[in-house]
């Protein structure tokens, strides 16, 4: 599903994020990706879906060889991904419903494919009556949740979350937490780089820390490890 062999970034300023990491991920996985600020994790999750590009080593996803893909060929890998952020990045000029349909447009599914799908998801994370609103009328939580229905609604195999509740309180991360259970209990694989030690701690799921670029934990049922 997901694999780094003998992994290493370094950027043009000489700042080297990741060094000789190798890690499996397999299909069905919930893993959090754990460790101090600086340390390279969102490197490690932006190197999944092909945001940076690897110094040297091999990162396999889903059939694709990541690091040797040309431009062209990235948005064929990213169909297969779904991808969260914490700053939402919500299109402002357009609709609940216009912000989610768009990531099915671009990949040009047919029309009357879009309403159905939408719609269902929207139903998932709850935001059915709110479609016709737009980002600036919701509250923090909801237009994460409009984020988690656009990564899933092409039914992505992997969705991959960095700090996606950053921004958010406690009660309301522990509904977008739900969202991520259900979606993995489902079968979809989720990878998501957090600083929030109560929902590592609670959850109990795979953890795998990065130290100064390396990794330094791989724990099934881990937790956190890190002071705040």
């Amino acid at each position: 599903m997901i694999e780094m062999q003998d992994v290493w970034k370094t950027y043009p300023n000489g700042s080297t994020a990741l060094q000789g990491v190798s890690v499996k991920i397999d299909k069905g996985e919930f893993v959090y990706v754990v460790g101090p600020s600086g340390a390279g994790k969102s490197t490690f999750i932006k190197l999944m879906y092909r945001e940076e590009k690897p110094t040297k080593g091999k990162i396999f996803l889903n059939g694709f060889s990541v690091e040797k893909m040309k431009e062209k060929q990235i948005p064929r890998l990213r169909r297969s991904i779904g991808v969260v952020f914490q700053d939402f990045k919500l299109l402002p000029r357009l609709t609940v419903y216009e912000n989610v349909a768009f990531a099915m447009e671009v990949i040009e599914t047919p029309k009357r494919n879009i309403k159905p799908r939408v719609m269902e998801v929207l139903e998932l994370v709850k935001l059915k009556h709110k479609v016709r609103s737009f980002p600036d009328q919701l509250s923090g939580g909801e237009q994460q949740r409009v984020a988690l229905a656009r990564a899933l609604v092409n039914n992505p195999s992997i969705v991959i979350a960095d700090e996606p509740t950053g921004n958010l309180d406690p009660d309301t991360s522990w509904e977008i937490m739900d969202i991520f259970e259900q979606i993995n209990t489902r079968g979809t694989t989720v990878v998501m780089a957090t600083h929030n030690r109560e929902i590592v701690d609670t959850m109990r799921k795979r953890v795998i820390a990065i130290e100064n670029g390396r990794i330094a934990r791989d724990q099934e049922r881990g937790e956190y490890g890190y002071e705040d």
